[in-house]
């Protein structure tokens, strides 16, 4: 398959470092049976280890490879792993189904991009007007939120080092 695109170098941005505690946020949270607003204080009050994966919308290619780099990965026995993207719940279910991911990951529904403002990982989509959705981002947190790991995309695309997270859960 031959992908056609240019690299963007992105702007450099100010977001959440290894050592600060991760914003909180409400979103729907979509599993393979359904959808409800949950907190990530809640996702990680609930595990020893968190890895919140911000990726492009459902469908996009980066998003496929991510979510399948992720599942072979099978970093579900590791720690707990949930995504965030602008899609809809009815797109996330959709994608927990195609990637083959459902029942061992969740993914919060942010049409709105809001989470990515909260994190300064908001990025308008080329040729979009008025379309944003976060860069392709990593964080490993612990069960108070406290961020052990952060990677931030610098250029669209860019995908995480994925050793390099391992390395961390």
């Amino acid at each position: 398959m031959d992908l056609d695109f240019d690299i963007v170098d992105l702007d450099p941005v100010d977001h959440p470092e290894e050592g600060d505690t991760a914003p909180d946020f409400t979103r729907p949270l979509v599993n393979d049976e359904f959808w409800e607003d949950e907190s990530l204080a809640s996702v990680c009050a609930d595990s020893d280890r968190v890895v919140l994966v911000f990726h492009a919308m459902d469908g996009a290619f980066p998003a496929t490879y991510i979510w399948n780099e992720i599942r072979d990965r099978a970093w579900h026995e590791q720690a707990t792993v949930v995504g965030v993207s602008i899609s809809t719940p009815y797109e996330h279910k959709q994608l927990l189904e195609e990637r083959e991911i459902e029942g061992d990951y969740r993914l919060f529904s942010d049409p709105a991009n809001g989470v990515a403002q909260q994190y300064s990982i908001d990025m308008d989509l080329d040729g979009m007007a008025g379309v944003e959705e976060p860069r392709p981002s990593v964080f490993v947190l612990d069960s108070d939120r406290t961020i052990e790991y952060a990677w931030v995309a610098q250029e669209w695309p860019d995908f995480p080092d994925y050793d390099e997270v391992e390395a961390h859960l």
